[in-house]
């Protein structure tokens, strides 16, 4: 296993990686809406969902891959009734053949983010 780390996203907030290669995958971790940079989170969820996949993007990027390499996703949303606001900006990241995704509410997300999303890459 390889540990993958970079700049282009928030660093781990807890005794985890960003993401692991193994193999032919790469499995990140949950990605918060923070901004790399800053460490500051938009309130909207259309917003929160733009960083947390451009955080997906970078890690990605990191190791030469790119969201067409995503084969599955999962996205944990603090309120369900964010979906459709999320789904607009997802949309806008992944292109035909889709990655498989499970969607789902949550009780509650780390540093109060409305929305959290991990993947799977093939490389």
């Amino acid at each position: 296993m390889k540990v993958i780390s970079t700049e282009k996203a928030p660093g781990a907030i807890g005794p985890y990686s960003q993401a692991v290669e193994v193999e032919q995958f790469v499995y990140t971790s949950g990605q918060l809406p923070l901004d790399p940079t800053t460490k500051e989170m938009p309130s909207s969820i259309k917003e929160q969902t733009k960083i947390a996949l451009m955080n997906v993007k970078g890690i990605l990027n990191s190791v030469g891959l790119d969201m067409n390499n995503v084969i599955k996703t999962t996205v944990f949303l603090a309120d369900i009734k964010d979906f459709s606001a999320m789904n607009e900006v997802y949309s806008e990241f992944f292109t035909v053949p889709f990655p498989a995704r499970s969607a789902f509410e949550v009780a509650a997300l780390p540093l109060g983010a409305k929305v959290e999303i991990e993947v799977i890459a093939h490389k």
